[in-house]
């Protein structure tokens, strides 16, 4: 049996890009009306049905629709998401717009990348990984699409050894992720 292969410095390489979380206030919401009361946000509803709305600290950018239902995209961190929905709300309440108070947050999808260090062999991890859970095709998209069951996230693995895993709820899913893929590959002969 092979020697279980050193995960950490694989796992240290891991970077939190994006974070989307969704949230609601508790009532509809004139868009027009805030669009004229909210400055530095972008409103065309001929092209998108809500309302952007950019903060800076941290930054990150929520999109608020007619239900009073937000989703806020860009952060960097699980943290930040959570800062600037709450920036979002106290903005939105200096308004006049009456919050729920304490509103749930949902973390709906953490985006991670991540770096293998060393060159990958997708062709042959295409094979060995088995084709009913892997998309590539080179011509089409650089990358090797692979679906993993556990945990439930799609892996991107590109031939420099670089990786983008979607799909978490947390960060720990990301960490999973990586030592599946490390660990698989390795079985395979295709890695360390």
């Amino acid at each position: 049996m092979a020697e279980r292969p050193n995960v950490d410095r694989y796992l240290d390489a891991l970077e939190i890009q994006n974070v989307v979380a969704s949230s609601a206030i508790g009532q509809e919401i004139d868009l027009e009306a805030l669009a004229m009361d909210l400055e530095g946000v972008d409103f065309d509803p001929e092209n998108f049905p809500g309302l952007i709305y950019r903060t800076e600290e941290p930054r990150a950018t929520a999109l608020i629709f007619r239900s009073g239902k937000i989703v806020c995209t860009g952060a960097n961190s699980v943290e930040g998401v959570y800062e600037a929905l709450e920036s979002t709300f106290e903005t939105l309440n200096n308004l006049s717009l009456r919050v729920d108070e304490n509103p749930a947050i949902t973390v709906q999808n953490i985006v991670v990348s991540g770096d293998l260090g060393e060159t990958l062999n997708l062709n042959a991890i295409a094979i060995g990984l088995g084709l009913e859970a892997v998309e590539y095709e080179p011509e089409q998209f650089p990358g090797l699409v692979y679906r993993l069951d556990e945990p439930d996230v799609v892996a991107l693995l590109f031939g420099s050894g670089k990786t983008v895993i979607t799909g978490c709820k947390q960060l720990e899913d990301a960490e999973k992720a990586t030592e599946v893929l490390v660990e698989r590959l390795s079985e395979l002969s295709l890695f360390g």
